[in-house]
């Protein structure tokens, strides 16, 4: 082979590799897993192939169903509820910060940025501590401006978006150095001569600015949606899944199910159904805004 064609191929194939090892393998695995009822506490050679069984108890009437479905459920609302607040919440920050009229827009932007480094088992922990029912400050806080103790993480009703404003405050740095980075694409041509056409501030904002930050708000969905599915430090630390399967997500049913119970089959079936639904989600995105650029 020549030594022009064979140059790339020793580039790439250490990455290759990688890839297929870390990742193509285990995804081929657990799909063929799927369709098998099989123990974790067992070799994979005694697995039983027992067909599509496993999609239809995770969707059946039955307690296996029921709690799956609960936990689809649980994820999809606090993933729908995070991005809702990142996206627009990432837009005015990035714009506070990327201002040069206001002053300490680079500290802010350090500060934003400082919340996303911190590892989210330490934001877990000390966030359980901020939502104590009692001692916790949050309650405290609200009590000077003669607001009642909030239940937060200790009933139904508010646990699982106690656990969204959590993630959002860990997260909502690095979305808004996304959207400085698409400020800064935008030429101030643009905005003089919208200015110039009698535009104010908002008819800039939505003629201008949102329409150019389109890419950056889709990567932004997406890169948002896919941590969001992800979650389980807050939900293992913090909840265990609790009050009454509130913030049973999926990744924590999965492992509950695939580990604790030893049901690596049905473990499985439910990581397949998750990981298809954040796949049609994400081309719909995509769809959605390969529809809205030709509109």
């Amino acid at each position: 082979m020549p030594r022009a064609r064979l140059s790339p191929i020793l580039m790439i194939g250490p990455a290759a590799g990688f890839i297929g090892v870390f990742i193509l393998v285990p995804m081929v695995l657990t799909i063929w897993l799927s369709f098998h009822q099989w123990s974790t506490q067992t070799p994979f050679s005694t697995a039983e192939w027992v067909g599509l069984r496993n999609y239809e108890d995770i969707f059946s009437a039955l307690s296996v169903g029921r709690d799956f479905k609960t936990a689809l459920r649980n994820t999809a609302i606090y993933t729908a509820l995070s991005v809702a607040i990142l996206l627009p919440l990432s837009v005015l920050l990035g714009l506070l910060v990327y201002q040069r009229a206001v002053a300490g827009g680079q500290f802010l932007r350090t500060v934003l940025f400082a919340s996303y480094m911190v590892p989210m088992i330490a934001v877990a922990l000390v966030w359980s501590k901020l939502y104590a029912p009692t001692e916790g400050p949050l309650n405290q806080i609200l009590g000077w401006v003669g607001i009642g103790p909030q239940t937060w993480l200790a009933a139904p009703d508010t646990a699982l978006y106690s656990l969204v404003l959590l993630n959002v405050w860990q997260q909502i740095g690095y979305f808004t150095v996304l959207a400085v980075a698409g400020l800064t694409q935008i030429p101030n041509t643009l905005y003089e001569a919208a200015r110039i056409d009698g535009a104010g501030p908002v008819q800039s904002f939505f003629g201008v600015t949102l329409p150019l930050m389109r890419r950056t708000l889709l990567f932004s969905a997406v890169i948002a949606i896919i941590n969001a599915v992800q979650v389980f430090e807050p939900v293992a630390l913090i909840t265990q899944g609790g009050p009454a399967g509130s913030t049973n997500v999926l990744t924590f049913h999965i492992r509950r199910v695939g580990i604790e119970r030893s049901q690596g089959g049905l473990g499985s079936a439910m990581a397949v159904t998750l990981m298809l639904a954040l796949i049609v989600t994400v081309f719909a995105i995509f769809a959605a805004n390969r529809r809205g650029g030709r509109e």
